[in-house]
């Protein structure tokens, strides 16, 4: 992994999109789950615990999930509607005993709309949204469910509980070494018989340096790596490893605070910013792992839609906006970004930083960076943009995904401004925020994705990131790693991997 340390193990892991990918969905089961079966396509979603789900047609605030029989947790205790809403109180109820406030702030920046819960009955569990929210079966998979019996019999504890945590997944984490490892180990009595795991064991190490990382895949260590250095992959690729590049809703970009005393909350000094980069630059340096960006979505995503500028380099125009800004070479913006020395998706956020700082700064941006780890950005996203987690920062690098329709939503609404949500710079146009409530209010795939699009055009406009590259996943593999596909997503499918 690139994280500085393991994800959190009690079933809602930290460190971003990482830590559910290797500590959250592949130990833990959601109502609803992502589907990896289809790799020419942007992950979508298929039956989790939950059968099936639909909107209740005279109340669009009512979700109703018929929930799968039969299946058990690693503890061999019964998935039940009662064991559901144990766990939805766990995030959402601060006074139940089980309330969980770190996993509640991870899951609550994501999914911030859900209201209340309904047990229909044995079988059946109704979730209410506080308001009318079409794509909310996309938020679902975030809330993993983990056994209330064995929470009991830890303690009635967090802490102690993630130290053998009991879940539903392909996998079951069996043992932890804080700072070191956790293992995962093969569960024969997964629910769904074509994805029990090929692999009897798989270890996950944090390695924050990539050249560590390089280094442990080079001497047999370990036999995948996530982002191996750009510049060793020809090296790789001609010693015999695998080298796993495929595109996935992912984006590397700043996002700007709005909020008084910010230069970027003159969208001039936005715009100004986004013609000041060379992407393609950026992507040599990658060795081209990487693709420019041009918004949260790629062009030709149906959800691109038109925006009238388009933010290729052009020194000249970044030039004229700052002047009609008040700004210049020798009048420069003074900016302060948070950037992280390594992380999920982040890429190699350092050197990457270092070369926008140097491109930017002949033409009058004078950028600062606040380094700190991963996680401590992840904090300072979920509170607000003003908030001492924020440390007076002008901007946020932090990568971000795009898997779900809603995610515009939770990146761009006033209802989503951190912190309670994640558009932590507090950006707000009330023409977008029109389109988005329509959108989700919508249940008309085609109405949806036009008003999606057409939000997302006066977003690009906006300018509230600097748009950078869109990530291709690059991860390394030995040659004895086989059956790997990777997905359209942030997450993976470890099940079929076997290695020789």
């Amino acid at each position: 992994m690139t994280a500085a340390d393991i994800p959190t193990t009690s079933g809602i892991p930290n460190n971003g999109g990482e830590g559910y990918r290797f500590l959250g969905f592949p130990a833990f089961d959601g109502l609803v789950n992502w589907d990896f079966t289809h790799p020419n396509e942007i992950a979508g979603l298929t039956p989790g615990l939950a059968t099936a789900w639909k909107i209740d047609p005279s109340d669009h605030t009512r979700w109703i999930f018929t929930l799968r029989q039969g299946v058990k947790f690693t503890d061999g205790t019964p998935v039940t509607a009662d064991a559901i809403i144990w766990n939805l109180q766990r995030l959402y109820d601060e006074k139940s005993p089980q309330f969980d406030p770190a996993g509640s702030a991870i899951v609550r920046s994501f999914v911030n709309m859900l209201d209340h819960w309904q047990k229909v009955d044995d079988r059946t569990v109704a979730i209410y949204t506080k308001y009318p929210f079409s794509f909310f079966p996309y938020m679902v998979p975030n809330i993993l469910i983990v056994s209330p019996t064995e929470w009991q019999k830890s303690g009635r504890s967090w802490t102690e509980f993630a130290r053998h945590p009991a879940g539903t997944g392909p996998f079951q984490i069996s043992k932890v070494v804080l700072g070191q490892f956790a293992e995962l180990t093969r569960n024969a009595n997964y629910w769904d018989k074509t994805r029990i795991p090929k692999l009897a064991k798989m270890i996950v190490i944090p390695m924050p340096e990539a050249t560590t990382r390089l280094a442990a895949l080079r001497s047999g260590e370990v036999d995948w790596i996530e982002v191996p250095p750009p510049d060793a992959i020809p090296s790789l690729k001609a010693a015999g490893f695998q080298i796993s590049l495929w595109p996935y809703p992912h984006v590397w970009p700043y996002m700007f605070k709005m909020t008084d005393g910010s230069p970027f909350k003159d969208e001039r000094v936005r715009q100004a910013l986004n013609y000041a980069i060379d992407r393609d630059a950026i992507v040599k340096f990658l060795n081209g792992t990487a693709k420019p960006a041009y918004g949260l979505y790629p062009p030709g995503n149906p959800y691109f839609g038109t925006p009238e500028l388009r933010y290729g380099y052009d020194p000249a125009k970044a030039k004229a906006l700052l002047k009609e800004a008040g700004y210049g070479p020798d009048h420069p913006v003074e900016a302060k970004i948070m950037i992280s020395t390594a992380g999920s998706g982040q890429m190699l956020p350092e050197p990457m930083n270092e070369i926008i700082q140097q491109e930017v700064k002949p033409i009058g941006f004078d950028l600062h960076f606040d380094v700190v780890e991963w996680g401590t950005m992840l904090v300072a996203k979920r509170n607000g943009p003003d908030s001492p987690a924020g440390h007076g920062d002008d901007a946020l690098n932090n990568s971000l995904g795009f898997a779900d329709p809603a995610s515009m939503f939770r990146y761009f609404s006033k209802a989503s401004w951190s912190p309670n949500g994640i558009n932590w710079g507090h950006f707000y146009d009330p023409k977008v925020d029109a389109l988005l409530t329509q959108a989700q209010d919508s249940f008309d795939p085609t109405q949806q994705t036009k008003l999606l699009a057409e939000a997302h055009g006066r977003i690009v406009d906006d300018a509230p990131w600097l748009f950078v590259v869109h990530d291709l996943n690059p991860r390394a593999l030995s040659p004895k790693v086989k059956g790997f596909v990777p997905a359209q997503s942030w997450y993976q499918d470890f099940t079929h991997v076997t290695v020789e």
